[in-house]
């Protein structure tokens, strides 16, 4: 690693209005609390159009440095589709003869020629670097990723998953770790932060072993944790907590999320100390959400269209509810689209699938339905036909909890170079010169 290497971590939608909370009430968040006091910080805006703030776009914005009307990139995992001359922070440190690592950036492509590694999110379709480790990694996240909900995991996913285990293993990291997986018992909402946990030991291998002048980490479990559990968090009162049946009352998953992120913190910290630059990101950032919103997943979306007469090419899930269909060709999109779209729940003629985008012979989907969806509710087809027992075909994710925000928390460490000219609130595309005039300072 050089004198002065940069590492960048992307703490997905993390409100630091609430950690500030939680550092000025208790004594357990001396990372968090090291970062408020002597971290410059600075805000960000993203989109202003709701159905614009989504991290997958905003993250674009700041690995690209442009705006969304810039990059037009508006669904996870498009990036892959955007013209050769979106130039990302990735190539264009690599230009200027650095060597760039990166781990779970969202909605990235890796175009690095000589990647000290890269790891892309588990929704993309863009390859690892050219380790088989890398390669396998990859292959675990997206299968544990996409099929989370649903509970599978694959036996090869078990295997890299050991295998992860041992190729990180620190003692302390990995006791963490461990007692992580215990607690997941009594408090399920952690089983996200068990994954992050795993990406952070990973990253501090690489860090060391490959030693890259500039790394991104993306860590997503707490934006997870917001969305389905944020009524029950201190700062967002008690007004409206969530149902004992879907956590405990006296539960508070986003302070146990934050514990969790102070102790990553703390060992990139560790590493500030010994010269490193650091930059924490998160975007976006989430407010309580005003009502109440059930999220479900299909189990299986590809048995499922089959199912109802749709024969696709290939089916891409997404995150949460979204999932991306290709087709042979136009055709065969138009109609599975309107098929798509003409799905009601039977008791109340409600659409199941209300997000329906279609372009070419692709076909992306979001399964909307709101409320609670029973194991026997079934679906109305568009020539009257019934499907029974649907709620069998789907699995319970979440309730919304935690809804977008234009307002991001940037902080960056004592011992890095302001930008010249970077005004507040600047919008988030700023950190794609933020990371590059860090990462090329020398002093």
């Amino acid at each position: 690693m050089n004198s002065l290497p940069l590492i960048f971590v992307q703490l997905n939608e993390v409100n630091f209005d609430f950690v500030e909370h939680y550092v000025r009430k208790y004594n357990d968040l001396p990372s968090f609390a090291r970062v408020l006091s002597t971290f410059h910080k600075m805000e960000t805006r993203g989109e202003e159009a709701y159905e614009e703030l989504e991290p997958w776009i905003q993250w674009v914005s700041a690995q690209t440095g442009k705006t969304y009307a810039e990059h037009g990139v508006f669904r996870l995992g498009d990036v892959v589709k955007a013209p050769d001359d979106l130039v990302q922070v990735f190539e264009a440190l690599e230009e200027r003869g650095l060597r760039v690592g990166a781990i779970s950036p969202m909605n990235a492509r890796n175009r690095l020629k000589h990647p000290a590694y890269f790891i892309p999110d588990p929704w993309t379709d863009t390859p690892a670097d050219a380790s088989g480790f890398s390669t396998r990694l990859s292959a675990m996240l997206r299968q544990t990723v996409n099929e989370n909900a649903s509970g599978r995991i694959s036996a090869s996913s078990v295997i890299t998953l050991l295998e992860a285990l041992v190729y990180s293993f620190s003692l302390q990291g990995t006791s963490d770790l461990i007692r992580a997986i215990a607690a997941t018992r009594r408090q399920p909402w952690t089983k996200s932060l068990v994954l992050d946990r795993l990406i952070h030991l990973v990253h501090l291998k690489l860090l060391r072993r490959q030693r890259p002048d500039v790394s991104f980490v993306f860590l997503n479990s707490g934006a997870h944790i917001q969305h389905h559990y944020m009524l029950n968090s201190e700062p967002a009162g008690a007004g409206s907590r969530n149902p004992a049946w879907y956590v405990p009352a006296d539960a508070d998953p986003v302070r146990d999320m934050l514990k969790a992120y102070d102790s990553i913190l703390g060992d990139y910290l560790e590493l500030q100390k010994s010269g490193a630059r650091m930059v924490i990101a998160t975007g976006l950032t989430q407010v309580p959400y005003d009502r109440v919103k059930f999220y479900y997943r299909l189990k299986n979306h590809f048995d499922f269209l089959k199912l109802i007469g749709i024969s696709p090419v290939r089916v891409l899930p997404r995150m949460t509810r979204d999932f991306e269909v290709e087709f042979a060709n136009e055709a065969q999109a138009v109609q599975a689209a309107e098929e798509l779209a003409a799905l009601t729940l039977e008791r109340d003629s409600r659409p199941v699938f209300g997000e329906i985008d279609r372009h070419g012979a692709q076909v992306f989907v979001t399964l909307t339905y709101p409320d609670e969806i029973k194991l026997d509710d079934a679906l109305l087809r568009s020539n009257g036909d019934r499907l029974q027992n649907f709620g069998t075909m789907v699995a319970f994710v979440a309730i919304k909890n935690g809804m977008h925000s234009t307002r991001g928390f940037s902080f960056l460490s004592p011992n890095a170079p302001v930008p010249l000219g970077l005004g507040e609130p600047c919008h988030v595309a700023r950190l794609f010169d933020v990371a590059l005039s860090i990462a090329t300072a020398r002093s």
